[in-house]
């Protein structure tokens, strides 16, 4: 456990991938859980493994409702008192898993002590899908995730930030010679699907520059990639840049960084 300094925004990953995923920012006294796709148990080990309680938490932030997103959302509700932070339009989907006095609703720009929280649209089949673009004290993350491209409308919107978690979920020729059925393959590839490891690394090859302390590759395909091959794609484009990669895991939370 380390000491948590009011000043610095600190961030992991308590899980990322197809089986599930969620992810801890802490930005003085806002605390923040992105996604909540584990169990009550697994997130309540990784919220206590930093000196913190669910009681500390302000709110929990969904980036859409599918199950690896939400499936731990209905029982850290009936054990906490933490409400969702979610689009209006998100709610129809999570209507049944979460109450409406447990909803905050959140609009593009938005303002919760001093942290400040800007949504942006991800292409993703789902009904609403977004990510978050969140600044506390002149230290920036942006959160991108399931999207089967980036709009260039938000590529000067998500340029210049300290940290970056964005998927990197699959290898385009593994994915095309892999177990999965064709009609699953079109999906992965189309523009409502998800982000291949050429075009995260093409993607952040424009967002990052010297400032960008840390770069998190998520939500790996378990059949269509490898840590290697996702690695040497972003590796390659950042190769001028003294960014630190990390390889946010399905099965282990990552170390909590610090800016």
């Amino acid at each position: 456990m380390q000491c948590l300094s009011t000043k610095n925004m600190y961030f992991m990953t308590v899980a990322t991938g197809s089986k599930g995923n969620s992810s801890i920012l802490i930005c003085g006294p806002t605390r923040l859980i992105i996604d909540d796709g584990v169990s009550y148990l697994r997130l309540k080990r990784a919220i206590e493994s930093v000196g913190l309680t669910f009681k500390d938490f302000s709110g929990i932030l969904i980036t859409h409702a599918h199950s690896d997103h939400v499936k731990g959302l209905e029982t850290t509700l009936k054990n906490t008192k933490l409400k969702v932070l979610v689009p209006k339009e998100m709610y129809p989907e999570l209507r049944e898993i979460v109450p409406k006095d447990r909803v905050i609703f959140i609009k593009e720009n938005n303002k919760l002590n001093d942290t400040e929280i800007t949504l942006f649209k991800t292409s993703h089949d789902a009904d609403c899908s977004v990510g978050f673009i969140i600044t506390y004290n002149n230290k920036s993350l942006a959160y991108i995730t399931d999207t089967g491209y980036i709009n260039r409308k938000y590529f000067d919107m998500l340029k210049h930030k300290d940290i970056y978690l964005i998927e990197s979920n699959h290898d385009e020729e593994m994915l095309r010679n892999g177990p999965y059925p064709p009609f699953l393959k079109a999906r992965v590839l189309s523009d409502h699907g998800h982000l291949s490891n050429k075009m995260t690394a093409s993607y952040l090859d424009k967002f990052v520059d010297e400032n960008t302390k840390y770069v998190f590759l998520a939500h790996l395909s378990e059949h269509n990639n490898t840590e290697e091959l996702a690695l040497s794609e972003t590796k390659e484009k950042l190769k001028d840049r003294k960014t630190k990669i990390l390889i946010a895991k399905q099965n282990e939370q990552s170390e909590l960084i610090e800016v």
